[in-house]
């Protein structure tokens, strides 16, 4: 396949292509050419990507399938007023500029793959009521910033669903990779043994290895029955708890504190809440669709990141 791909110097984008870039050629839309040139400097060597300007193209029609990864980092920064702005408009905006793009198409691309997170069901409810799991039929939704990007992210891209374009929303949950994402930012502490649960750890985490993010991806690529939101998480979420019980566990440390919801209340602002609330998430669509997951269950995945 001939893809075009946004976010291609992101944590997802980057294993996707290093992963892939055997049996697809990459057009990557990036604003800088130094990344690209830094991320994927074997893969321009051998032919097999380039970097393109979106700007500058009138239709789509080279391409067979397109992948829209792109979109300021949600939780690096506090969520000032002037930052929500910024975290909606670089994925809302860029994915209208693909849809300009496929509707111009006389050959469209045959598939879409577009960004998107389980943030779009929003927190659930109260943890001393029965979980319940959610799958892609989920319409509950709890109204918060989250959802609000979420919710017009995938309202953008589904207008370029046609006869000719199949579109896939990539509802993305926690991705674990040692190279950096969530557990980047979680090593040092508890490399240190000073990690351990957020609050009171009861929050449940909904996450996926990245191996099985990018096989997923690939899955959905040639599966024309894959269509709409798809829950990109693993079979069985953990509560938080749990979740640094196990982290810990495979770097061979001790998990005794607890992360104070005020600390992280007063550090993080707003969105301290993607971390103290969480969803029961399941990915019903690709287990019906034949996806078999390489890590389904928390210890072996996380076992497997070491480095």
């Amino acid at each position: 396949m001939k893809i075009l791909i946004t976010g291609a110097t992101g944590l997802i984008g980057q294993a996707f292509i290093k992963h892939y870039a055997h049996l697809h050629t990459f057009h990557v839309v990036s604003r800088s050419a130094d990344r690209v040139n830094q991320a994927f400097h074997h893969e321009i060597q051998q032919g097999v990507l380039e970097r393109v300007d979106l700007t500058l193209l009138n239709d789509l029609n080279a391409y067979d399938a397109v992948i829209n990864l792109a979109g300021e980092a949600i939780v690096d920064k506090r969520w000032s007023d002037k930052q929500k702005q910024r975290i909606c408009h670089s994925r809302w905006d860029i994915t209208e500029r693909i849809v300009e793009l496929i509707k111009a198409s006389s050959t469209p691309p045959e598939v879409f793959l577009s960004g998107s997170a389980i943030g779009i069901y929003g927190r659930q409810a109260d943890t001393s009521q029965p979980i319940q799991p959610i799958d892609e039929q989920f319409s509950d939704y709890h109204e918060e910033f989250a959802r609000e990007i979420c919710q017009r992210w995938e309202s953008i891209a589904l207008q370029a669903q046609s006869e000719l374009t199949r579109v896939c929303l990539l509802r993305t949950g926690i991705v674990l990779s040692p190279t950096g994402g969530a557990l980047g930012k979680m090593k040092v502490p508890f490399s240190l043994g000073l990690g351990g649960p957020v609050s009171s750890g009861q929050q449940i985490m909904s996450w996926i290895h990245i191996d099985d993010m990018i096989q997923a991806m690939a899955h959905v690529l040639v599966s024309p029955a894959l269509q709409g939101p798809i829950n990109f998480t693993a079979p069985n979420p953990v509560s938080n708890a749990v979740f640094s019980k196990a982290y810990a566990n495979s770097l061979h440390r001790p998990c005794l504190f607890t992360v104070p919801k005020l600390a992280l209340k007063i550090l993080m602002g707003e969105s301290a809440d993607l971390l103290l609330t969480g969803q029961h998430v399941v990915p019903k669509a690709l287990l019906e669709h034949s996806y078999a997951f390489s890590h389904d269950e928390i210890n072996e995945a996380l076992m497997s990141l070491r480095e």
